[in-house]
Parts: structure tokens; sequence; C-alpha cells
């Protein structure tokens, strides 16, 4: 199964206000909208981090590169991609007529932190500091972005190392979240040889009591190397009848 890892950097909206607090926006008001500055991915395991960016290689092409990414990937991990990274890269591949890249799972790290844990702040990198991961990021405002798109060289320079850093650290965290991932793609659904972690693609399982359902009871395993807790489909005891509430 390939797995990329990705995150994208984009370019405020930029509107008319006379104000700073709790403001109305309305169409007119609108002077450009929000746009993609440069995206940062990597395939899961070892390999380099890919960028590219508006500056680097104009719109289109930087657009149809990580289309032709998405098109060979299986699952893409991504942190508030299903809310943000994603929708944003539809709109701008609808907007450049390209068409929509072959269909993909996806891996949303913030979903998983906000569903199993309580953290004081769900953002990526306290996350990774919490969990103990070398988390090496200069701080960046506004103005970067900004400098970014009147095209200040130096500015794309501290963009680049932000937006693969984001990456590295995405990483990082992933592995670190596997076991505890529901319905993460199934790697059995690409191995051929045999029985396999259904999170990490791993054999290395050990038998671990059982799993039990309403009707039946099966095998339970664990993950040696991810921690992930496994079921088999082999029944080996059907529950006596029991009443059901209706």
């Amino acid at each position: 199964m390939k797995i990329l890892l990705l995150d994208i950097e984009t370019a405020p909206n930029e509107v008319h206000v006379w104000g700073l607090w709790n403001q109305n926006i309305g169409l007119p008001q609108i002077l450009t909208s929000g746009y993609i500055l440069c995206w940062a991915a990597k395939w899961l395991g070892p390999g380099e981090i890919v960028f590219d960016s508006i500056y680097k290689s104009g719109r289109k092409t930087m657009l149809r590169r990580i289309h032709r990414l998405l098109e060979q990937t299986d699952a893409v991990v991504h942190y508030n991609g299903k809310k943000f990274d994603i929708p944003t890269l539809n709109k701008e591949f609808l907007l450049a007529d390209l068409q929509p890249p072959a269909p993909y799972r996806q891996i949303d790290l913030l979903s998983v932190c906000r569903s199993q844990f309580r953290f004081p702040s769900n953002k990526l990198q306290y996350v990774a500091s919490a969990l103990g991961l070398s988390v090496k990021k200069k701080r960046v405002d506004h103005e970067l972005w900004i400098n970014c798109m009147k095209g200040d060289p130096a500015a794309w320079k501290h963009m680049e190392e932000y937006n693969i850093q984001d990456v590295r650290v995405l990483e990082q965290v992933y592995q670190r979240l596997i076991p505890w991932i529901k319905n993460h793609p199934n790697y059995g659904q690409h191995k051929e040889d045999g029985l396999v972690c259904t999170n990490c693609g791993s054999k290395n399982y050990h038998r671990r009591g059982y799993a039990h359902t309403k009707g039946y009871t099966y095998p339970r395993f664990q993950c040696s190397d991810c921690g992930t807790w496994l079921r088999g489909s082999k029944v080996v005891i059907r529950n006596k009848e029991t009443l059901r509430g209706l």
C-alpha cells in the first residue's frame, strides 16, 4: 500500500474592512481569494520530501505535480486535511481544469487526536512535543506569508523549510499513532501472502485472547511491531441465543 504524507500552505483572502473585530465580510469586499502557495509531500518510509510552489514552478505545474502524486496513492496522511488541505486542493484542481484524481483514503491525524486523546492543545507541534518527538520549528508570523506573496526569495526559502518540517513531523506523529487509528486502510487488501497487521502490514503478531460480538467469538491478536489490536476472521465459538433490544 502506498501512503502519501501531505501538507499545504495557502495565501490568505484579501478583503476590505472597516474594523478589526467581529467583521461581517460581504462578497463585494473580497479583493482576492486564498490560493495554494506551496505543498510538501513524502511517501511513507525511507525517501526524500518533495516540495513545490508557485514561486518555484508556477501555479499549473505545481498543481499538476501534486495531482500526479495523488493519482498514485492509496491513502493520504494529513493534519486537518479533511476540512482544509484536500478541499482546498480540489478547488484548485477544479479551477485549473484538472479532473479529480483517482480515489484514495484519508487518514486525518487531527481527527485521531480529538477522538482518542485529550491533549491541552491538538496543534501538530504540541502533540509532537508531548510525544517526545524532536520538533525543530522556526517561529513564523503572518509577515512570512505576505513576503512570499510578494515573491521575496528569502521568505520563500524560509517557507520551504517550514513546509518540509511539517511533513517530517507529520510522519513521526503518524508512526506513533498507528495503533490508535480506527478504520485505518487495511494493508491486508494489498498483500497476497498471508495475514498481516491491518494498520502497518507487519506479519509479526501474536494471539491475545478473544474478541466477542453479540453472536460470535473470534480469536484476538496484537501486532508486535505497532501495537494494533486485530480480530481473526474464523469463528471459534457461536454464542448462545440472547434477547435483543428493540
